[in-house]
């Protein structure tokens, strides 16, 4: 059967890089907005149930209708993130949407001092969030703040790393590529974890890449691409229970 969006649904996206999660947010309301509804008219509910870096892909849940009072529920749920560090530079935002701002030494890094250096991160830490983020600090966003130039003092949040994986290790001429696996919980700041990786390593740490491969009980083969959406509109609503 048809699903009805505008009553209420989970729609389990594939959020495609260069997209923030309000550009995939407003697509899919506009998609819903043009759907036959018999007698619910105006501006359908859609929402996200935690936000994905512009430059991060993988699973962004999107709450339509009646749904959208769960989405609270979802993002606090565990995540599960797989991606690239950078090991021996930094940039202003902890990821490539700000070019290099540093370089740091590389040559004293081994990989056994890189697999070590995963033990200070397991379990309940603080960590300090970017400053290129979206928390807000005074009702201003901190991202707004970087931008202008001004200071924005930001604490450190405690979070917990249940499991931290280095899967490849790559080594470049100036960099140290660090293919990982984090399991985390939410409010999570993979490209600070990047910084300080560095730091642990004596060097400095962006994050290259990233992709979200699970929420909670939602997974990322279970995800569909905004393609896919748009071509098929009776997409089933994704029950928690049934993943």
């Amino acid at each position: 059967m048809p699903v009805n969006y505008r009553e209420g649904a989970v729609i389990l996206i594939n959020k495609p890089l260069g997209w923030t999660s309000f550009d995939v947010v407003h697509k899919v309301r506009n998609m819903i907005k043009k759907l036959p509804a018999e007698g619910q008219l105006g501006r359908p509910k859609v929402g996200h149930a935690g936000t994905l870096d512009p430059l991060a892909t993988g699973v962004l849940i999107i709450c339509t209708g009646k749904e959208t009072k769960n989405a609270d529920k979802y993002q606090a749920d565990e995540k599960e993130y797989t991606g690239t560090f950078a090991i021996g530079a930094t940039t202003p935002c902890y990821d490539l949407e700000n070019p290099i701002d540093q370089w740091f030494p590389t040559e004293h890094i081994t990989d056994e001092n890189i697999y070590v250096a995963i033990q200070q991160f397991l379990g309940e830490i603080e960590q300090l969030p970017p400053i290129f983020s979206a928390l807000k600090i005074e009702g201003n966003r901190a991202y707004d703040l970087a931008r202008k130039g001004k200071e924005a003092k930001l604490v450190a949040r405690k979070i917990t790393i249940r499991e931290f994986e280095i899967t490849a290790i790559h080594r470049e001429e100036k960099l140290i590529k660090v293919d990982f696996r984090v399991v985390c919980t939410k409010g999570t700041y993979i490209r600070s974890l990047a910084f300080d990786f560095g730091k642990a390593l004596n060097s400095g740490g962006y994050l290259e890449n990233l992709c979200r491969t699970r929420s909670g009980n939602f997974r990322l083969e279970n995800a569909i691409s905004m393609d896919d959406f748009r071509q098929n509109l009776t997409v089933t609503p994704l029950e928690n229970s049934s993943l």
